[in-house]
């Protein structure tokens, strides 16, 4: 697995589970929240990946990113897929998404090189 990865996916859980630790009723509800939010719906599950992906890089929320890239690499989202809707988000956030579409790039290029 790419360092990148990696290193993004062990802070997440560590965090995750320190947060979640602490037995906070409102947390405990927001994580929840969002995992059944991206549950298949009247939207199926890539469709809602994809569009959490256009969200977080309009937010510029690189870890948001690099969660809903994971995930759509892992549901099967193709990289012509992704690209396109980072294209949308672009278009939506402006120029000022370009680093992170850069950062989404490498990340997505890190994703594929641990499949090899």
């Amino acid at each position: 697995m790419s360092d990148i990865v990696k290193e993004f996916n062990d802070y997440r859980s560590k965090m995750n589970d320190k947060i979640l630790a602490d037995n906070n009723k409102i947390i405990k509800r927001i994580f929840n929240l969002d995992t059944n939010a991206y549950t298949e719906g009247a939207l199926d599950v890539k469709t809602k990946e994809l569009l959490g992906l256009v969200a977080s890089a309009v937010l510029r929320c690189d870890d948001c990113i690099k969660y809903h890239l994971e995930t759509s690499y892992n549901i099967g989202l193709k990289k012509e897929e992704v690209i396109e809707a980072l294209s949308i988000a672009t278009l939506v956030g402006g120029t000022i998404v370009i680093p992170h579409l850069r950062r989404a790039y490498e990340f997505w290029d890190a994703l594929e090189s641990q499949g090899e």
